[in-house]
């Protein structure tokens, strides 16, 4: 199909002199485009000094980007992991995104990523020649009481957890607070200059069986609210497996961003017994919606 003629000439020469670097943009947890998590792939990130991947991450102001180099550990790329505020050692959809961009590019259906919490194996399945489904083998959690917790449901408006407050970390810190219903986490207004000094994503859930639904706040990292936190869903599952609310080995699905019109599903599932945890997965698909080059003179 041939592209359409735009309404003005492409412009030519907007670069001058300077390299052009290559991204791709994703949206992630959504089979829809424009929906989602959105997701920066810059394929090539040795040209940059950290500060300019932290500059670059602002200057796109999605949730995360990311940036592949050579791997070091056996895997197939080494990825650094930024939001708009900071980096992090792991990240669901970061991982999840790139793993479909990095599969994508080899024609394989199996991928490692090198993060900062380790290798993270990514198992993808096909619908014909189209990548459509993906399932990350995520780090196993540690958790512990959350101290802070009745500052957190302050500054949430919330007045109590259905289970106990604990802090989960993966890379990233994530605290948990159930709700008593899926309108009551819809209706949350949050004071988000009181979270940004907490440091935690905050994490605040409800539902039953196998269907729940939640909603994460981190402003402390530059992200308000997330349309979709793979990071989290594996400990969620892990939470509401350790307090019986789901058996081990029974996957959940997990509907989070559409207060901030971004609706997004993930899958996660966790294998143990109490607090013996062996595996977390987390699953769900990401579609590479955008392409473009950015002119940025390296450090």
């Amino acid at each position: 199909m041939a592209a359409q003629a735009g309404v003005i000439p492409s412009p030519a020469g907007w670069h001058g002199s300077a390299e052009l670097h290559p991204y791709f943009v994703c949206d992630v947890f959504t089979a829809e485009p424009l929906q989602g998590n959105q997701l920066g792939v810059f394929i090539d990130g040795r040209p940059f000094a950290p500060a300019q991947m932290q500059r670059l991450a602002r200057e796109l102001n999605i949730a995360e980007t990311v940036f592949l180099l050579p791997p070091t550990e056996g895997g197939d790329v080494r990825v650094r992991i930024f939001t708009p505020g900071t980096e992090l050692p792991f990240a669901g959809h970061p991982v999840l995104g790139t793993a479909f961009v990095v599969a994508t590019a080899l024609g394989t259906d199996a991928v490692t990523l090198e993060t900062g919490a380790g290798l993270v194996p990514v198992a993808l399945e096909r619908d014909g020649d189209r990548l459509a489904f993906g399932r990350m083998r995520q780090p196993i959690p540690a958790w512990e009481p959350y101290e802070r917790a009745g500052e957190l449901l302050a500054a949430l408006g919330a007045a109590e957890s259905q289970l106990p407050v604990e802090l989960y970390r993966n890379g990233p810190a994530h605290v948990y607070v159930q709700l008593a219903s899926e309108e009551a986490v819809a209706a949350l207004r949050p004071d988000l200059a009181a979270l940004a000094e907490l440091e935690v994503g905050a994490n605040c859930f409800a539902g039953r069986g196998r269907a729940w639904k939640t909603r994460m706040f981190y402003p402390s990292v530059g992200v308000p609210e997330d349309p979709a936190t793979g990071s989290a869903a594996g400990p969620l599952a892990v939470h509401l497996a350790r307090h019986g609310r789901i058996g081990f080995g029974e996957q959940i699905e997990i509907r989070q961003g559409a207060e901030i019109g971004r609706p997004s599903v993930l899958y996660a599932t966790v294998t143990g017994e109490g607090d013996r945890i062996d595996s977390v997965e987390v699953g769900g698909t990401a579609l590479i919606v955008a392409e473009g080059r950015f002119r940025v003179t390296p450090a």
